[in-house]
């Protein structure tokens, strides 16, 4: 289902304005951080999470499993 937003002129810069329904689907609250990034034909998403976030931790798990055993003598 598809949320009209209007552009806004906030200060020296525009924005948007997301409404509760679109907060609570996002799972965020004031003060959170949003990420857009670049979708398929031109378009964006809005996402709650940082996809470069993600990105590394999903690196971190493959280097963490296969390094297993020098990363616990690290921690020594």
């Amino acid at each position: 289902m598809p949320i009209e937003l209007k552009i806004r002129k906030i200060g020296n810069s525009y924005g948007v304005v997301l409404p509760k329904e679109a907060l609570q689907h996002l799972k965020v609250e004031e003060g959170q951080s949003l990420y857009l990034t670049e979708g398929p034909e031109d378009s964006y998403r809005v996402v709650a999470s940082d996809p470069d976030f993600a990105k590394s931790m999903e690196l971190f798990k493959d280097i963490s499993r296969r390094y297993r055993n020098t990363l616990k003598e690290l921690a020594k």
